[in-house]
């Protein structure tokens, strides 16, 4: 049974989460304060955090960081659950370290999709994210061991839905990947084009390519009202 705790300072979205999540069989505990909250991650050493972002002197974007740095607990999933909707609100939650941005009001159906979707990627991967073996195409190498990419000699270090992402689109090498079929293989779920969370993170998989590549935003390319295509060359075909 996975055990999620929920960190909010509203005790009925608290509630209202924990009832929920724990009809499809979790184990839910959670804390209205952030620092207890952070505390209880530590001790219970939790599946999956639900975090919340404006909880007073203490944001939820510090939780995340904190938890970030902690060795025991650096790995926990983080699901940040938020008010906060704008661009620069869910880039700062992914540079904190969430891997999923979820904006109230919510469908409580989306978030039991969501968890679920995530624990399947930290736990029990999906399939075609099981890469075991190098993958080499044109300029670029995956090393799925030690989650890095590799530009002709030049390395790098990936987090690992950058890397599943880098790995989606070069499975499609030279094709248009939508943004759906992103969340579909890389998150679990497709039902909506989470368009931001989509862009936050092939900018920071961008950035990263373009400093071991000899020129900028070579390799992904944009494709306008529809999604993304990898030249592994560099080059269009």
């Amino acid at each position: 049974m996975a055990k999620i705790i929920i960190i909010d300072d509203d005790v009925a979205i608290c509630e209202l989460v924990k009832v929920n999540l724990e009809l499809q069989g979790y184990n839910c505990i959670y804390s209205t304060d952030p620092i207890r909250g952070f505390a209880l991650v530590k001790q219970e050493q939790p599946n999956l955090v639900i975090l919340d972002v404006m909880m007073g002197s203490v944001s939820g974007y510090d939780v995340a960081q904190k938890i970030r740095q902690t060795e025991q607990i650096s790995k926990t999933p983080i699901i940040m659950l938020t008010a906060l909707g704008e661009l620069n609100n869910k880039l700062e939650g992914f540079n904190s370290g969430v891997d999923d941005y979820i904006t109230k009001p919510f469908e409580i159906e989306e978030l039991k999709a969501r968890v679920l979707a995530l624990l399947n990627r930290s736990g029990q991967e999906m399939p075609s994210l099981r890469v075991k073996e190098i993958l080499s195409k044109g300029d670029i190498t995956l090393i799925p061991e030690s989650y890095c990419v590799q530009i002709l000699d030049k390395k790098t270090q990936l987090t690992p839905i950058e890397f599943d992402i880098l790995n989606v689109l070069m499975q499609h090498e030279g094709s248009m990947v939508s943004s759906k079929t992103l969340l579909k293989e890389v998150w679990g779920y497709g039902e909506d084009d989470d368009i931001d969370t989509i862009r936050v993170h092939i900018t920071h998989l961008r950035a990263k390519i373009n400093k071991i590549s000899s020129e900028k935003n070579k390799y992904i390319k944009t494709i306008y009202g529809g999604g993304y295509r990898l030249l592994a060359d560099g080059v269009e075909k």
